[in-house]
């Protein structure tokens, strides 16, 4: 091939140009048994890399809640609401209405609120086994995003723009620190939505492929099917050991003549590193994805043996396990149930009942392996609800004010940051934009977001954009 690729005269661009055509081959060389010298020397674009300083946290559990839920049903609680229920909205509402459908009138919590532990942090009755652990959880009030409508705010959430196709913060997490454990991906989100930009917000964009999140099945699939195969889609069970090796080879050879024809494709690399992280994973995805290995009073603290718990809760110990084998950043997702613009009692009663006991087991069991203090946990959804009511007994949109908490990592425990004004429409205090956000995750990881960048297409991108200030407050 390479006497082909070079039989005409080269200037220097072109002899280094085609000789990179190997470097990633050089890699799966390696797998292959090739012990060449050249293998030693392979650059691996998934290896730890240093952090621009000290980090506190050391991997990423986001717990996502898609659909919205209701902040000031939850975690914010509002007096006002209450003297009030049943009032006009005292001001003209940010979203357009016209007279024929005007906004409706306040509405007070649906849930009695009372202190958790030692903090005294006020939790409603929705989450009592939340509350119970609540002095673990730096509680943010004050978030704020652009997004109105679903897509545009979980690609906000999760990408930090709502209009371009961007990385999403987990491909830059692992761009920017690689992975600690070389045998399961650094970015895996598990059950993710396939709706409101589904592959999107775990896409790698124009970071090199290599980065971009590895989905655990997808949300509409039953818990059932993926508690009997949790890892069909990683691995070809099926194949033997040599089988795998000579579809490997067949693959080389692929890669060598595309590389040849197309004399340069930027996706090749990742294309090979990611058949040699598939053949790694014969040997470790099986036992960590194990969740069924775990003890009976394990299964019990997350809500496994409950069928109403028992899809969360896998996800929840699922993650647990993929965060004590050092993989970077983990995605769990509660889709798509928060989005009640009616009958908001009875169905965030239920989705409530369904996450509650599993996000509780969580911190109690990542606390006593002592993995919290470096393993930051993020409960969010892409925005909160309206303080009136629609249609009745239900809320809209709210991406103005709304709650979000984190846990472990580095942040304040048993700590409130933030505020929204009396009625809890409009962040006031402390406000904490999507960009803040994310600007605050990369510190808590040891990086910083206006360092962070990637040059594409002439510019330098990065998550935060041109903005994105550090909460300094919520570190502890």
């Amino acid at each position: 091939m390479y006497k082909e690729l070079f039989r005409k005269p080269v200037n220097r661009r072109g002899l280094l140009r085609g000789a990179a055509y190997g470097f990633g081959l050089f890699g799966l060389s390696d797998l292959l048994g090739d012990k060449t010298a050249f293998a030693a020397t392979a650059q691996n674009p998934m290896a730890p890399r240093a952090p621009h300083f000290t980090p506190r946290a050391k991997r990423v559990i986001f717990l996502f809640m898609h659909g919205g839920p209701s902040s000031i049903d939850i975690f914010d609680p509002k007096p006002r609401l209450y003297r009030d229920h049943g009032k006009p909205l005292p001001f003209k509402r940010p979203l357009a209405f016209d007279d024929e459908h005007p906004a409706g009138p306040l509405m007070k919590p649906l849930w009695d609120f009372h202190p958790g532990g030692e903090s005294g942090i006020p939790v409603s009755d929705l989450f009592p086994h939340l509350r119970d652990v609540v002095d673990e959880l730096c509680i943010i009030r004050s978030m704020v995003g652009e997004g109105v409508d679903h897509g545009a705010a979980l690609l906000q959430t999760f990408t930090g723009t709502s209009t371009f196709t961007r990385p999403s913060m987990g491909s830059w997490t692992i761009y920017g620190l690689g992975s600690e454990n070389e045998n399961l991906p650094g970015f895996i989100t598990i059950k993710p939505t396939l709706s409101h930009g589904g592959a999107k917000n775990w896409s790698s964009a124009f970071l090199p492929g290599i980065y971009q999140g590895t989905a655990i099945g997808h949300a509409g699939l039953e818990i059932e099917t993926l508690r009997a195969e949790p890892i069909e889609y990683l691995i070809q069970k099926e194949l033997t050991g040599e089988q795998q090796r000579y579809e490997l080879e067949m693959l080389e050879n692929i890669n060598r003549r595309h590389a040849a024809m197309r004399r340069y494709d930027p996706e090749l690399e990742a294309r090979i590193q990611s058949f040699e992280l598939a053949a790694r994973m014969q040997v470790e995805a099986p036992e960590a994805f194990n969740v069924e290995s775990e003890s009976q009073a394990t299964k019990k603290l997350y809500g496994l043996d409950d069928p109403v718990t028992a899809d969360f809760a896998w996800q929840c110990l699922l993650a647990r396990r993929l965060a004590e084998r050092d993989v970077r950043y983990i995605q769990c997702t509660h889709s798509y149930k928060w989005d009640q613009h009616t009958n908001l009692f009875s169905l965030h009663s239920q989705n409530a009942l369904e996450v509650d006991r599993p996000i509780a087991g969580l911190i109690r069991d990542l606390k006593s392996r002592d993995l919290l203090k470096d393993t930051l946990v993020i409960w969010a959804g892409e925005f909160g609800r309206t303080p009136v009511s629609e249609g009745g007994d239900g809320r809209d949109h709210n991406p103005y004010g709304y709650t979000i908490w984190m846990a472990g990592g580095g942040v304040k425990a048993g700590f409130v940051y933030g505020a929204t004004d009396d009625i809890g429409y409009h962040a006031v205090e402390d406000r904490m934009h999507i960009h803040d956000f994310h600007a605050t995750v990369l510190h808590l990881l040891g990086m910083d977001h206006e360092k962070l960048t990637h040059r594409f297409s002439g510019r330098d991108f990065r998550l935060t954009d041109v903005a994105g200030v550090v909460a300094e407050k919520i570190l502890a």
